[in-house]
């Protein structure tokens, strides 16, 4: 039965495609040759998907606090808003920018009814190809954009309800998908269609699933058909058989954690929705060093990065990096942007977003190294034994972390890790056995799925239950690889669970606390979670919570200063302490979090 185009069918879409690219990202990864074959194509559209799925559930958890429900521009707004944030490599910014494109229509409040809500999604498609399109800076035929398009035009044939134009787009998608070898020679050569493209059908397929309550066949193969001509092209006219029987035949296997509250409305036991099944698991060669350029001297690193700037310095920005590199896609809007490119000089184009406003979430991938692709993977040296990967709110823990010889997940507040993000900081920490420090209460089931995840591929994982950075700070501390593993949980975890946390934070609105009502403005001491103190100001409201803390007794107190906080006052802190409570030793670290403007740690 068909369900109507709403915020249930964006969060039951966005259930369905992680789903449906959980279970062929690798298969995705293996046929990866363009524009690098680094064996990552479905993994980043995973991760990429990933952020979107959880933003749409904050958009729902949002509204369910006041007992309603998000509307149809809400679910679509988080959707992309969630996939800019979380976009990874070209094949996730450009997923990014299609679902921008869609929310751009659908957000417009104009859907009415089905034919109302039809030809919103008709027009949502074109919108989402046209946008790939203005988002890349040299469009190349025969990848994602050319499926993108022939899904939109397909779509736009298509009579009926939103559910007979999402799987009208779907079926044109897979059209365009068989005919894309034909279209770029790289792909031919290597006998595979677009790993991108392929993405896009198991997004596709899922938009048709969540609409319809049926499940389109995964039928296409991810190395065409011999026969295929070497000069195919793509028939925009192609036909489309709007009224083919959606038939489930092939069991769910999915590796992607799905809230087990999402209101997915098909049958368990049906398969998920779209997909690109591969003839065999074996990812092509490359053609050359850089992958799918065949130029070994194509650029070697991987650069992206979110950049708050306004849309002139965005142009300009465009033009330089252009300039610098290739591969260049910079998708947004309203102040927020997400930019991906290839080039040589890293250094630089980081520089470039610096002119142009305030990048972060910075990510620099080496083409030749661990982290760019299956190739070099496969060329890396033994594991080693064990190792640290921790989750910390700012760039100087990072480099704590680093400094210790872990591996740091960076975050900003409001934009937690996914699952998938984590499982790739577990692979990168390239060990046998991984400590894992969420060092978040609301992380403790994001990581216990990367945690599974991880199990999966060999790897042995253990969660330590850290529920604040400086309770990582203490576990890490004590870490011993030298030890037996089991000797080394027992050590990080009591080491976390003897540690006391607390914080400071501004309150941004009226609202009640455990310490009563506070104002916009106040600063908040929070203990172990809970708001313990209100005051006005941080030196005053932050003496309070030590005094609070240690008069339980305590040896050494830790600071964590975050990016604003003055280094004077840190001082006057330290001063407190040693005057108050004798014995009690202080260390402070340059944390550079925000949000929080301190951090303490009682052990």
């Amino acid at each position: 039965m068909p369900h109507p185009l709403d915020a249930a069918a964006v969060r039951t879409w966005c259930a369905l495609a992680l789903q449906a690219l959980g279970r062929e990202r690798e298969r995705i990864d293996a046929i990866n040759v363009y524009p690098v074959a680094d064996g990552d194509t479905g993994t980043n559209l995973y991760l990429t998907a990933e952020s979107a799925a959880r933003a749409v559930e904050a958009a729902f958890d949002g509204h369910g606090a006041s007992g309603t429900e998000p509307g149809l521009a809400d679910a679509v707004g988080a959707m992309a808003h969630g996939a800019l944030i979380g976009a990874r490599g070209n094949s996730g910014t450009i997923l990014a920018q299609l679902l921008r494109g869609m929310a751009e229509v659908l957000g417009e409040g104009s859907v009415d009814g089905d034919p109302g809500a039809a030809a919103a999604l008709k027009r949502a498609l074109r919108r989402a190809a046209e946008s790939t399109y203005e988002a890349v800076a040299h469009p190349v035929e025969g990848t994602v954009l050319t499926v993108a398009t022939v899904a939109a035009e397909a779509a736009g044939r298509a009579d009926g309800s939103p559910a007979a134009v999402a799987r009208a787009a779907y079926e044109g998608a897979r059209t365009a998908l068989e005919a894309t070898p034909g279209q770029l020679a790289v792909l031919g050569r290597a006998g595979v269609v677009d790993a991108g493209g392929c993405g896009l059908v198991a997004v596709l397929g899922a938009l048709a699933g969540a609409l319809s309550g049926e499940v389109p066949t995964a039928a296409i193969a991810v190395r065409p058909d011999a026969s295929m001509r070497a000069d195919a092209s793509v028939r925009s006219d192609a036909s489309v058989r709007s009224d083919a029987p959606l038939r489930p035949d092939a069991p769910v296997r999915s590796d992607a954690p799905v809230r087990s509250d999402a209101p997915v409305r098909l049958d368990a036991s049906a398969p998920v929705p779209g997909g690109c099944p591969a003839a065999d698991g074996h990812a092509p060669e490359p053609e050359g060093p850089h992958g799918g350029h065949g130029d070994p001297d194509g650029p070697a690193f991987e650069v992206i990065y979110l950049l708050e700037a306004d849309d002139d310095a965005v142009a300009r920005l465009r033009a330089r990096l252009d300039g610098l590199g290739d591969s260049l896609v910079v998708v947004g809007g309203d102040g927020l942007w997400n930019v991906h490119v290839h080039v040589d000089d890293a250094g630089a184009a980081v520089e470039a977003g610096i002119e142009a406003g305030r990048p972060y979430r910075i990510r620099i991938t080496h083409f030749g190294t661990a982290d760019g692709g299956r190739a070099a993977r496969r060329r890396e040296a033994e594991p080693a034994a064990r190792a640290v990967v921790a989750v910390v709110p700012g760039d100087g823990l990072a480099g704590l972390c680093a400094e210790a010889g872990a591996t740091a997940v960076t975050v900003r507040p409001g934009e937690p890790p996914a699952s998938g993000e984590l499982v790739q900081a577990i692979r990168q920490a390239h060990a046998r056995e991984v400590m894992l420090l969420p060092n978040d209460p609301e992380l403790q089931h994001t990581a216990a799925a990367a945690a599974e995840q991880a199990r999966t591929e060999g790897v042995r994982v253990a969660l330590i239950p850290t529920r604040a950075a400086v309770q990582g700070i203490a576990a890490l501390a004590v870490h011993e690889p030298a030890r037996s593993f089991d000797e080394d949980v027992v050590a990080m975890t009591s080491a976390a669970g003897a540690t006391r946390y607390a914080e400071l934070a501004v309150a941004e609105r009226q609202s009640w606390t455990m310490a009563g009502v506070c104002q916009a403005g106040d600063v908040l001491g929070l203990i172990d979670g809970d708001v313990a103190v209100i005051g006005s100001d941080l030196a005053a409201t932050a003496a309070t919570v030590l005094d609070r803390m240690l008069s339980a007794g305590g040896e050494m107190v830790t600071f964590v200063l975050g990016a604003e906080f003055p280094a004077a006052l840190a001082e006057r802190l330290e001063r407190h302490v040693r005057e108050r409570h004798l014995a009690v030793d202080t260390v402070v670290y340059e944390g550079g979090q925000r949000g929080a403007p301190l951090l303490i740690g009682v052990e």
